[in-house]
């Protein structure tokens, strides 16, 4: 049994509203015929070659994409390039492609809120709100009870099931208030301390912010940009597969953090 896109795509737009996106993004239906009838859907962080080729062995009919494909303009659409070759590949098996990027960060049950959920912080609210106090982008909350950086890197790990985190800060560093913004955030910074958060939690930044973080005494939390985000497109299965019990549902399995860590 087989679901047009649109309403697929209508549903999309309602979980993840695409204003709540960055004026900066590429977001919403990237590629796909409205009407055409959706039976298997899969899901990913990023639209690589290789979880291309897994949905097309798979037979999917759409890829639910956190990071857009064409993110700048194509000017071209040919096989010399590895996106293009790539697009060529999913139009020609029919494959449509949507991406919700920066809305699904900023929903109010989006990859932010799950964080802060998944940390048990306390009365969370958007670090950058939009006319709707419930969303925007960003979240800060508090602890429930307030803990050293070091006992928070404890936590985190274990929290998220993440072995390996990068930090600024003191580790005997006093937290109660703390700020999160997947992916890579730094930007998020100076919302983090006009709120007076202690602490930003993101997945990557740049070198300056981080200096910019310790001179300023306020601590961050680095998780890599998979980490921090990965996870809430396998969740998003569950999801889909409650509001739509006709589709085949799945994450990509092929996909991995290009990132890796020596335990030598």
């Amino acid at each position: 049994m087989s679901i047009p896109l649109d309403t697929i795509t209508n549903f999309l737009e309602q979980f993840a509203p695409l204003e709540l996106a960055e004026d900066w993004d590429n977001v919403g239906l990237l590629l796909g015929d409205v009407q055409q009838p959706i039976s298997k859907v899969m899901t990913c962080l990023t639209l690589t070659p290789d979880v291309a080729t897994e949905a097309i062995d798979h037979g999917a009919d759409l890829i639910i994409t956190h990071h857009p494909i064409m993110f700048r303009p194509v000017k071209q659409l040919t096989n010399r390039s590895t996106q293009g070759d790539m697009i060529l590949k999913l139009i020609r098996n029919n494959i449509a492609v949507y991406s919700p990027h920066t809305a699904f960060d900023s929903a109010q049950d989006g990859i932010n809120n799950q964080l802060a959920v998944a940390l048990g912080l306390t009365f969370v609210e958007p670090l950058r709100p939009t006319q709707n106090p419930h969303l925007g982008g960003g979240r800060h909350g508090v602890l429930e009870i307030a803990e050293t950086l070091a006992e928070l890197l404890v936590d985190v790990k274990s929290a998220l099931n993440i072995p390996h985190l990068q930090f600024v800060g003191s580790l005997d560093q006093h937290i109660s208030k703390v700020a999160i913004a997947c992916g890579a955030a730094g930007e998020f910074l100076k919302d983090a301390q006009k709120l007076g958060c202690e602490l930003l939690i993101t997945g990557e930044t740049r070198f300056h912010t981080c200096l910019e973080a310790r001179e300023s005494n306020t601590a961050m939390i680095l998780l890599g940009h998979y980490q921090s985000e990965r996870p809430a497109l396998e969740t998003f299965v569950h999801v889909l597969e409650k509001q739509f019990q006709e589709l085949h549902v799945w994450a990509s399995t092929v996909e991995s953090d290009p990132v890796q860590w020596s335990i030598t």
